[in-house]
């Protein structure tokens, strides 16, 4: 006897397949689930420590990398509103990202979030992408380092010959050796602990945002003196159109991947339902205005097609002879992307434990230092990749590729929001260890339920008839407490009908969101096909809003997981737009990015049929209802 025995668990000889495994969800994580033997990372980061990481995981690759390639071959001019759109979408996504990290505070992020909201092969898709995001952003940010290095010895090539970039000419490769040994000493401080990589993240970020408002307010200063030549072009403010404003968009997006590392530390928050949307929310306001303001003053000290595409502010106050200004900015330069490569690589490690921790990797990845509770081998294993990355690829290759799982995390945690105020899950995965108390709880309500009807409880258990807690879902909504049965009945198939018609809303809203940026931005397509692209998505992305505006919310979302925490506002209005532009933003980042993204897609989804999905841990999962998880719990420790 029990609740369900998961059905979903089966392998490729049922009916559906190995389909189930795609889409069992697992439970946030408590009290409850903290019991199954996991080591816990170490709880010590406060609010000043998020916006710290946040800022430091920012400012950095955004400013002194991206600024002089965007502008050359995508915004010109329009670079600030480039940062500005980015910007916005980062917004929409920190607004969700709040709300699921403060009720499931876990390591892993989107990853996490996809999981509990959406199911195990989304949830899959997610963090091998993050994995992607992660590691390759550490080796962009390496990549970025020499360059402004080499100025403080003299100007470029002027690093030792054996930190020096040297091409290869067989191989038709540039190799970065300083590149890599900034990534092995950021992991060795990484390994030392939470709060002390922390702090020293903290003080180089310090350098950093004052080497920032240095640029804002010296550069402001000679640009009112000199006139501002960078704004005075016959080609306009856009010299390449609004769509290349776009594109450069959806480039500059990889500046905006700090406060997704902080939301994969909110394992080790103390107070996760009130610091993590604090550190979230200032760390973006402060990253995103910093960017705007250094955007608007160096595309106006020098034209777009003269910036130098490795150091383009430091260039830029050079080509007005301000040597010593330069020399300073490089120093912040620097220590703003050491910093920035710290926060890259941060979150890596703890997407592999919570993945390890799920099963769908080895338990390698999840072992967790005791002394330092850190996790030490997924660390040392994200540098060891990192550093080879940044040794052998370039960095504009990279940008790209970044976007691409930072687009995808923010749209599934988009959905999630979505799925977890309109269709939160009623059943929960419970070890199968559990089963005799599920047992028991299932007897006792099943024995309630034939007495309240009228019925002879020992008569009906004698023949089999009692029937599991599941054809008796505890909905929590507003209906009153009556005795007769087909009332509540009828309220039951009512709640079941608005859940049935608000996950269905929720899928033709995505497919109308995607419907209708495929067709804006496929140019290439007959104009009658785009025209009617448009038509169906917009019909679609309308018919989602207006019927998530019109239909009640499900009550059971003020009980998921922990609450007190921040709430999205303005949903679903808020998550529908967050999803369509990062949607438009996903297209837009061009064939060749999604041709090398396309492969480790694929790589992982064989890594994921061969090994993840018999290895989850839900594989012997049992489902019951949410409302009854906690009573099993004790059940199980009273028979224990």
């Amino acid at each position: 006897m029990g609740f369900l025995v998961d059905s979903q668990k089966d392998g490729f000889g049922s009916s559906w397949g190995g389909l189930k495994s795609f889409v069992r969800r697992k439970q946030v994580d408590s009290a409850h689930t903290k019991r199954l033997g996991h080591h816990q990372l170490a709880k010590e980061l406060t609010v000043r420590h998020l916006i710290a990481i946040g800022v430091g995981s920012t400012i950095g690759a955004g400013v002194y990398i991206l600024v002089g390639t965007v502008a050359r071959e995508h915004s010109g001019p329009a670079l600030t509103i480039s940062f500005l759109i980015a910007g916005i979408a980062a917004a929409l996504s920190a607004f969700c990202y709040a709300e699921l990290a403060s009720r499931c505070p876990s390591a892993g992020s989107a990853y996490h979030y996809s999981y509990i909201c959406v199911g195990e092969g989304v949830a899959w898709l997610i963090g091998w992408a993050l994995i992607l995001e992660y590691t390759i952003g550490g080796a962009a940010v390496a990549r970025g380092i020499s360059p402004n290095l080499a100025l403080l010895f003299g100007g470029q090539n002027s690093l030792p010959i054996f930190l020096a970039r040297q091409h290869i000419p067989g191989l038709d490769i540039v190799v970065d050796p300083c590149a890599a040994v900034l990534v092995f000493v950021v992991t060795g401080l990484l390994c030392v602990g939470i709060k002390e990589s922390t702090l020293a993240q903290a003080i180089v970020t310090s350098a950093n945002v004052c080497a920032m408002i240095f640029v804002i307010v010296a550069g402001g200063y000679l640009g009112f003196k000199t006139g501002w030549a960078g704004y005075e072009l016959p080609t306009g403010y856009f010299p390449f159109g609004v769509d290349g404003m776009l594109a450069g968009s959806a480039t500059v997006f990889f500046a905006y991947i700090g406060f997704d590392s902080v939301a994969s530390t909110a394992e080790e928050v103390k107070n996760p339902q009130r610091d993590l949307p604090l550190g979230i929310a200032t760390a973006l306001s402060i990253c995103c205005g910093l960017y705007m303001l250094v955007s608007v003053v160096i595309v106006g000290l020098v034209p777009y097609y003269e910036m130098d595409p490795d150091t383009p502010i430091s260039s830029a106050f050079a080509s007005y002879g301000m040597q010593w200004a330069a020399y300073i900015i490089t120093v912040g330069a620097v220590t703003a992307l050491c910093s920035t490569l710290m926060g890259s690589i941060l979150p890596q490690p703890r997407i592999l434990m919570a993945m390890a921790r799920d099963g769908l990797l080895p338990s390698f990845f999840s072992d967790v230092n005791k002394r330092s509770q850190v996790p030490v081998k997924s660390t040392v294993t994200t540098g060891i990749v990192a550093a080879t990355l940044s040794f052998f690829m370039d960095v504009s290759q990279l940008a790209g590729m970044v976007s691409v799982g930072t687009l995808l995390a923010f749209t599934m945690v988009a959905i999630s929001v979505l799925i977890l105020r309109y269709v939160p899950p009623d059943e929960v995965p419970l070890p199968s260890s559990l089963q005799e108390s599920i047992d028991s709880v299932t007897l006792r309500y099943s024995r309630d339920s034939q007495v309240t009807s009228g019925e002879n409880p020992e008569m009906s258990t004698s023949t089999g008839s009692s029937q599991p807690l599941l054809s008796k879902k505890n909905v929590a909504i507003d209906c009153p407490i009556i005795e007769k049965q087909e009332a509540q009945a009828s309220c039951t198939l009512n709640e079941e009908y608005r859940r049935k018609i608000a996950g269905w809303t929720i899928l033709l809203t995505c497919v109308g969101a995607f419907s209708l940026t495929f067709a804006a931005s496929s140019l290439w397509l007959p104009s009658l096909l785009r025209f009617m692209l448009c038509g169906v998505g917009g019909v679609l992305l309308l018919f989602g809003l207006i019927v998530l505006t019109c239909i009640d919310q499900d009550d059971a979302r003020h009980n998921f997981g922990h609450t007190g925490g921040f709430i999205c506002p303005f949903v679903p209005l808020l998550p529908i737009a967050c999803i369509l532009i990062n949607v438009y933003l996903l297209i837009n980042l061009g064939a060749a990015t999604w041709a090398r993204v396309s492969v480790w897609l694929v790589l992982g989804f064989l890594v994921y049929v061969f090994y993840g999905r018999t290895h989850s841990s839900l594989l012997d999962a049992v489902y019951v209802p949410a409302a009854h998880a906690d009573e099993i719990y004790r059940s199980g420790d009273s028979l224990a």
